[in-house]
């Protein structure tokens, strides 16, 4: 109930915030003045400004978001030699791959999951869940935190979340020209926008929305490899394969859909067409790509 009431009272204040950069930018409506025809000017700007705004900002309080959802507690003063190893690993990795120290946290989950996440890759975030360092061997989570590192130097966030914006914009402005185009061509509407725009309006931006996902969410798969790669390097081939063998053997629980694409570990693997609603490989797959690699 909690992340419901934070999801919606998130997105009810992203609206708000989209809608006064509408009203700054002197945009209230995306038909001409005779309201007859689309101002496309204006329909572009009103699909820029939400789908790639809301990119940009769910990227900007990614960290905030992330903490709240998974009740991540950041080290800021280690207790304990888990934690001052975890500290001293993670500082390690970051300046080998060449960004700032991130946050360092955990949060509570019997599944073994890790997650980064952060608009910069100077100031991001990484955590592991206590399933994750119960189940794993130190060279094992050494693996994972290199794999999250990996996600971070790669710029994987801000990538993906350009992505999410470009491919939101054109749902929104597409699915609005569907609905036009019904209302006045097939309906006969002259003038305003009648009930056929809206209902079109939502059905195709549902289609659209499937078919974008599907473009994320293979773009999603590919990081994956990258990062697999990535912990590889920075901890040892061995290490990430046995890390990735434990998670298949570990508790499926995936992360918050709106941190799971950062995670180690996503929903249960698929083939198939199931596959392209994954924003993970199979781990089988992952593991045979991993033993491809020419440094061990």
């Amino acid at each position: 109930m909690k992340r419901i009431m934070l999801f919606l009272l998130t997105n009810i204040a992203v609206i708000f915030i989209l809608s006064i950069v509408l009203r700054l930018l002197g945009v209230d409506r995306i038909l001409d003045e005779s309201g007859t025809n689309l101002n496309m000017y204006n329909l572009l700007i009103f699909a820029a400004v939400f789908g790639m705004g809301g990119a940009l900002i769910s990227l900007m309080i990614s960290k905030w978001m992330a903490k709240r959802l998974t009740g991540a507690k950041v080290i800021t003063s280690p207790r304990s030699s888990t934690e001052i190893w975890l500290v001293d690993t993670v500082k390690k990795q970051a300046s080998m791959a060449g960004i700032g120290m991130p946050e360092v946290a955990i949060f509570d989950s019997a599944a073994p999951n890790a997650f980064a996440t952060g608009m910069n890759k100077n100031k991001a975030l990484v955590a592991v869940s206590s399933g994750l360092l119960r189940a794993m061997n130190q060279q094992e989570v050494e693996a994972v935190l290199g794999h999250e590192i990996s996600h971070v130097a790669n710029g994987d966030m801000i990538t993906l979340t350009l992505i999410q914006g470009v491919v939101n914009t054109f749902v929104i402005f597409f699915s609005r020209v569907a609905g036009h185009f019904v209302d006045r061509v097939i309906l006969k509407n002259e003038r305003g926008h009648g009930l056929g725009f809206f209902l079109t309006t939502i059905i195709a931006q549902i289609v659209f929305g499937i078919l974008a996902s599907i473009i994320v969410l293979w773009f999603s798969r590919q990081r994956e490899y990258k990062a697999d790669a990535g912990g590889a390097k920075l901890a040892g081939t061995p290490s990430m394969i046995a890390a990735l063998e434990k998670l298949k053997a570990g508790v499926a629980q995936p992360l918050p859909d709106q941190i799971s694409a950062f995670g180690i570990n996503g929903k249960p693997s698929k083939h198939g067409l199931k596959l392209l609603f994954m924003s993970h490989p199979p781990l089988d797959d992952r593991i045979e790509a991993l033993k491809k690699l020419t440094y061990r």
